[in-house]
């Protein structure tokens, strides 16, 4: 339901890639924490979350990775990125059984929704900087 809604969003100038994509791991990141929480309503809440999140994201990424690729490169570049989306799916269950392994499986959701969390912090820093230079350096001639 989020995805083809976020795409539209994207073609029609109503969300940015940066913004949507911040957004995307940021309630992402808040469905992990909710996992964290006892008893069935965490986990449900937690599912939700990490698929609306998670439908943000997938579009989003994919659209801004084919606008940015030249088009001799777009095969290779597109099979990279499911290999990528491949090994989140792996890796994201992997970190939380082995920190789970030490310590608890919730502290294994609160592990991946930290590194998840700080994409989003990455994200919008990264925004906040772009912003500033672009309004420091004077307009072209």
């Amino acid at each position: 339901m989020v995805q083809p809604r976020a795409g539209r969003a994207l073609d029609a100038g109503q969300l940015t890639t940066r913004s949507g994509l911040a957004a995307g791991l940021s309630v992402t990141a808040a469905g992990l924490a909710c996992a964290m929480l006892p008893g069935l309503t965490g986990v449900l809440v937690g599912a939700a979350l990490i698929g609306v999140g998670t439908g943000l994201i997938t579009p989003l990424g994919f659209a801004a990775l084919a606008a940015s690729t030249p088009q001799e490169r777009l095969g290779q570049t597109m099979g990279a990125a499911e290999l990528g989306r491949e090994l989140g799916d792996a890796g994201g269950p992997l970190l939380v059984a082995a920190v789970a392994s030490l310590a608890t499986l919730t502290y294994g959701f609160g592990v991946l929704a930290a590194v998840i969390g700080m994409g989003a912090v990455v994200a919008v820093a990264r925004r906040r900087s772009a912003s500033a230079s672009s309004a420091a350096s004077p307009p072209p001639p």
